[in-house]
């Protein structure tokens, strides 16, 4: 499951609506919130999560609250009332620190709990265990890192989903936006620090190789743009590369709707598109030679000889070479899912 983020501290506007029905458009499922922000004004916050709750509820979105018995406390909320929060469309609650693992078996015999990946024990387990807690209603969900440099490491990241995955568990991370960061540091909110400035998709991808389960976006949002990508991605199995042009391109380039692929064999320097040679309609005359870097799309000329037609999407610095025309370049923003290019990859480029 793929979700995104939308946080209380300013009313559930139109705009938010607007956006809300985006991403659900784009096919993610799901939405978190907070009510333990301690920077939000604690006399709005159930209003807020009411409307929010209506609009999930209309779009059939999942509505994880993350929670904490001093946010509860400060809200007035008694989690032996569950059902004032699934009464406005509340279907997950993610536990932090500070609730007892007999209440959380009694909570998860009544709907969705999430607990904090990093931090659930082997002796949490066996107590949940004696507590008669209904595992098939709990999940492990990872923190993300507001503050740069904080976030976790990779390989004690994947050590560890194995082993909550080993014990039964499903398991969600965050990987970062890329637009509305969400303040006061507004350097994204990612779990992995690797992933911080990273391409939202990129980002995801990467914690899909470590285990996890389910994605959410832990900023306020994404780019129209981005949001296609991850449709694109998980809906089509297609790369969506953002590109310009220098030179005038082959008609075949300028369809629009044609989708390439990677070779079976991947190529150290450049992803090597198949069906560029097949697709050749006239002798390529030498054009635009100059130094190739990084994202650099290239059509081979006729002083290539049999490789005349190939199209290469270059993923580092090589010098020119008169035997390869340079048509144009993929996005400065998009540069990053070069390296998510795997064997027979589709990918679709949008000039």
């Amino acid at each position: 499951m793929f979700g995104f983020s939308v946080y209380l501290s300013a009313p559930i506007t139109a705009r938010t609506k607007n956006r809300v029905a985006r991403l659900a458009k784009s096919g993610f499922e799901g939405v978190f919130t907070s009510l333990n922000l301690p920077e939000d004004d604690p006399s709005v916050l159930l209003q807020r999560l009411t409307d929010l709750g209506s609009e999930c509820r209309g779009l059939r979105l999942e509505l994880t609250v993350d929670i904490s018995t001093v946010a509860l406390e400060r809200l007035g909320i008694s989690l032996d009332k569950v059902h004032e929060l699934t009464d406005i469309g509340v279907t997950q609650l993610r536990i932090d620190n500070g609730i007892p693992m007999p209440s959380v078996a009694k909570l998860s015999q009544q709907m969705g709990i999430a607990l904090n990946a990093s931090t659930i024990s082997k002796q949490d387990i066996e107590l949940l265990k004696d507590s008669q807690a209904n595992f098939d209603n709990l999940e492990a969900w990872h923190n993300y890192y507001p503050r740069k440099n904080t976030g976790l490491e990779e390989n004690w990241f994947n050590q560890r989903n194995a082993w909550l995955k080993e014990n039964g568990f499903t398991v969600t991370a965050f990987a970062p936006g890329d637009s509305d960061l969400r303040g006061p540091v507004y350097a994204t909110l990612p779990t992995l620090e690797s992933g911080r400035y990273q391409h939202p998709l990129v980002a995801a991808i990467t914690l899909l190789s470590n285990n996890v389960d389910n994605i959410y976006i832990g900023d306020e949002d994404l780019q129209v743009e981005t949001a296609a990508q991850f449709d694109s991605y998980f809906r089509f199995d297609t790369l969506l590369l953002h590109a310009t042009t220098e030179i005038d391109l082959p008609e075949y380039l300028t369809a629009g709707d044609l989708v390439f692929h990677q070779r079976p064999d991947v190529a150290r320097d450049a992803v090597r598109l198949r069906e560029g040679r097949s697709l050749k309609e006239k002798t390529i005359e030498p054009a635009n030679i100059k130094e190739r870097v990084r994202g650099a799309i290239t059509l081979d000329n006729k002083l290539a000889r049999r490789y005349e037609g190939e199209l290469q999407l270059i993923k580092c610095s090589l010098p020119a070479d008169p035997t390869v025309n340079v048509l144009g370049y993929i996005s400065q923003n998009d540069l990053d899912l070069l390296d998510a290019c795997g064997a027979d990859q589709a990918i679709q480029l949008v000039f």
